[in-house]
Order: C-alpha cells, then sequence, then structure tokens
C-alpha cells in the first residue's frame, strides 16, 4: 500500500494523523478525527500544553489525552525531531464525562460486576452489579477507600493484587473472597488489568459472583458424598448401569456378591454378570422401557453368575438416574432379595415349580396330584427327581431349598414361583 492510498484508508477512521516541523507547527495532516488543519493544529497545542512542553518531557512518546471532551491515544516523539520534522499520530478512544472514562454504556448495567479504582485504592467508578456484591448502590462506592468498602483483610488482598497488576502491566485472573456490609461472605472470579485515567494508571477489574456457584457444588460434593457412604456401608449391593449396559459404580457389597474385586467390577458390561435364562428377552425389555422413560422403576428377578460360575438369585429395584424426560442416562440396580449361591442345575419344568409351591403350602402327594391332575406315581417321581436336582433328601428340606435358592417367592402366600419364567423352569 502506497502513501496515498494508506491516507485515503484514514480518511474514514476516527484518527489523526500529522507532520509538524520543529516549532510544532502543523505541516500536512489527515484521518476522520478532525474535520481541517485548524482542529489538528489546535489539538497539537493542547496536548503539548498538557505535558508541559517537548522540553520538559522529552522521552515521552505514547500517552492519552482529552480534547473537546473526547479522549484520544498519542503516539507522538516529542524529543528533537529528525531533519526537522516529527509525526505523530492518536487514535480516538472514546468521549470523556465528568469523571473517570467508562468503559460502555452497558457496563453501568451489565451484569458482570465492574470497577475502576486509582493506584491509591480509591474507587473512580463502580456499576452496579459491583456495588450489588456488597449489598449497596455504586454512590455508596464510588469516591471511597478500599478501606471503607471492605474489612481490613480483605482490603488488605484487594490492595495487594492492584499493586501487582500496576506493576507487571498485564491483566491477572484470579478467585477472590469478599465479605458484603452484612458480613455474609461471598467469591467471585474475574479478571484485574491496568488502563490510564487521563494522566494516571489505574486498575480496572471485571468480575462474576460464583457465590451460588459454588454453594451448589458444595452441596453437589455433599450429596455425593452422603450416596458414596450409603452405598459402601448399607451392605446393599448395588450398581450404576450406563445406558449402554456398562457398570459405572458398585458398591463392595455387589463385589462381594460376585466374588471378584471391585475394581474388576466397575467398567463390566451388566450382561456378563447374568446367568442364561429364558427371561432374559424379557428383563432386555424392561430395559429399554426404562431407558427410554416409559418406565420409571421396576422390581424384578434376574440370576446372577458369580466368579467361581456358581449361580444365585436375587430380586433387583431398578430406578431410572437422569434429567432428560425423554432418556435415562443411567439406572441404580438395588439387590433387595438373594439366594444362596449354588451350581447350576438343569431346568425345571413347570409342573415341578408348580409341585415345590403346593408342597410349601402343606399339601400331601394325593393333594398335589388332585390339584395338578397327575397320577400319584406321576406326583412322587417329580419329588424324586427334585430331591436329586435341588440335593434335599425330605420334603422339609425341599421346601428350605426352594427358598433359599430363589425358586419360590420369600414374601409371597400362598407360595409361588418367584418368576413367572424361572430360570430352573423351561417356561
Amino acid at each position: 500500500m502506497d502513501e496515498t492510498s494508506l491516507k485515503s484508508l484514514l480518511e474514514h477512521l476516527p484518527v489523526s494523523w500529522w507532520e509538524a516541523d520543529r516549532e510544532l507547527r502543523v505541516i500536512d495532516s489527515g484521518g476522520g478525527a478532525f474535520d481541517d488543519t485548524v482542529t489538528a493544529q489546535r489539538f497539537l497545542d493542547t496536548v503539548r500544553k498538557e505535558l508541559a512542553g517537548p522540553a520538559e518531557a522529552p522521552e515521552i512518546s505514547h500517552w492519552q489525552a482529552q480534547f473537546d471532551g473526547r479522549v484520544f491515544d498519542v503516539n507522538w516523539p516529542l524529543g528533537v525531531p529528525r531533519q526537522g520534522r516529527s509525526r505523530g499520530l492518536a487514535v480516538e478512544v472514546g468521549p470523556q464525562t465528568a469523571g473517570p472514562r467508562r468503559y460502555d454504556a452497558f457496563a453501568d448495567l451489565a451484569p458482570a460486576a465492574a470497577f475502576i479504582r486509582d493506584a491509591t485504592g480509591r474507587y473512580l467508578w463502580a456499576n452496579h452489579a459491583y456495588a450489588h456484591l456488597y449489598g449497596t448502590t455504586p454512590e455508596h462506592i464510588i469516591g471511597k477507600d478500599v478501606a471503607d468498602v471492605d474489612g481490613p483483610a480483605d482490603a488488605a488482598q484487594v490492595l495487594s493484587l492492584d499493586r501487582e497488576v500496576l506493576e507487571r502491566g498485564k491483566p491477572v485472573r484470579h478467585t477472590l473472597t469478599y465479605h458484603r456490609f452484612d458480613g455474609t461472605g461471598g467469591q467471585a472470579v474475574g479478571h484485574r488489568f491496568p488502563v490510564r485515567e487521563g494522566s494516571q494508571r489505574c486498575v480496572a477489574g471485571i468480575y462474576i459472583d460464583i457465590s451460588d456457584y459454588t454453594r451448589a457444588l458444595r452441596q453437589r460434593r455433599e450429596a455425593e458424598e452422603s450416596l458414596h457412604a450409603l452405598r459402601d456401608h448399607s451392605g446393599l449391593p448395588c450398581a450404576l448401569i450406563s445406558a449402554g449396559g456398562r457398570i459405572q459404580q458398585a458398591s463392595a457389597a455387589a463385589a462381594d456378591l460376585l466374588r471378584t474385586r471391585l475394581s474388576d467390577l466397575v467398567g463390566r458390561r451388566a450382561h456378563t454378570v447374568l446367568g442364561p435364562t429364558p427371561e432374559l428377552p424379557g428383563l432386555h425389555r424392561s430395559w429399554l422401557d426404562l431407558i427410554a422413560r416409559r418406565s420409571r422403576r421396576i422390581q424384578t428377578t434376574v440370576v446372577l453368575m458369580d466368579a467361581r460360575g456358581q449361580q444365585r438369585r436375587a430380586r433387583l429395584l431398578l430406578t431410572t438416574v437422569g434429567r432428560s424426560a425423554d432418556r435415562a442416562t443411567s439406572v441404580w440396580a438395588v439387590v433387595t432379595h438373594q439366594g444362596v449361591a449354588h451350581e447350576p442345575h438343569p431346568p425345571l419344568t413347570a409342573t415341578q415349580v408348580r409341585i415345590l409351591s403346593l408342597l410349601a403350602a402343606g399339601r400331601s402327594n394325593a393333594e398335589i396330584a388332585t390339584s395338578l391332575h397327575l397320577s400319584r406315581q406321576t406326583v412322587d417321581y417329580h419329588l424324586s427327581r427334585l430331591r436329586d436336582l435341588l440335593d434335599a433328601p425330605t420334603r422339609p428340606a425341599l421346601v428350605a431349598r426352594a427358598y433359599v435358592l430363589g425358586i419360590l417367592a420369600p414374601q409371597a402366600w400362598p407360595p409361588r414361583s418367584a418368576t413367572a419364567c424361572h430360570p430352573h423352569s423351561v417356561t
């Protein structure tokens, strides 16, 4: 870009450029900040007087100046000009109002708390959000010192951070604790950075009050700790299973029940701990209903298979977890009742399960035969077969084994099967 093109571009921007002679008279000027050379000359005379002349401040080349109610960032070496000429550039950065320069009009009512303080800690400006942190209004903060707004300990911290910003000359991000006038505390996070108000170097800050957020995090952490304590010390075997069927959390009791280490259980696919039973397709359908929120909780029975290959009947309470109304993110599975571990048995027929139910109700062989429309010899055969399958030598032992193995529901009377499609049954 040549010089002519650059001058044409600057004509549309809020800037002023000039070239002056040894007496600092404008030889050439341009830009969109001023309409004519006379105004540009008046601007140079004004900023020169503001700094008491080039001879007294030869090292200054960049500062902020006020002119006709406007604020400019000025770049103009005020030393001895080279070849009898000096060049400078001023960029308009905002209007000058009574008091310190504001950010923009929206800053006063922005939800983020903002302020400007001078190097001594006196408030030059604060918006409504900042005053709200202390339960007051900006009028009660502007003009006061930090010690008048914060307590001694907080004021010392504030001034220390201000000094750090001014010394580094760069923004600093941090989280701070503050105290309101009523003595309650809060937390805010944001940035503090250096600004120039006229000839003063000041500190500005923008913060977001995170008191409610940190309180919510603390309450959530406490709730999670309580839940973990309940999970680990209640003695209930339970696990949190993802919608995809993977175990995300588990209690120590669940690991003991499956005779494995907790670290080996977490991350495992849930279906790998289930024994092969005829009711698995029905359980899968119930699971899909839970994930799709067609059901919020169900009770069911399953056969769990431990690390030694032994099986046990267990009753599960499944409850959905997640805020979405359309899909659950995970499911808590809690074992509410469990049978004893045993070697896998050949499946029982539906007739054999019904015989066990009638036997537990105190029926004689003849009564069982009549109820099921069987011959006495057929009932005797089934009872003999059941004694072999369940390793129970007597009728009372058969009933006891049927309950501890989970074949019969422990809380039902008259006695009935623990599931309509029991794993020991082929129907």
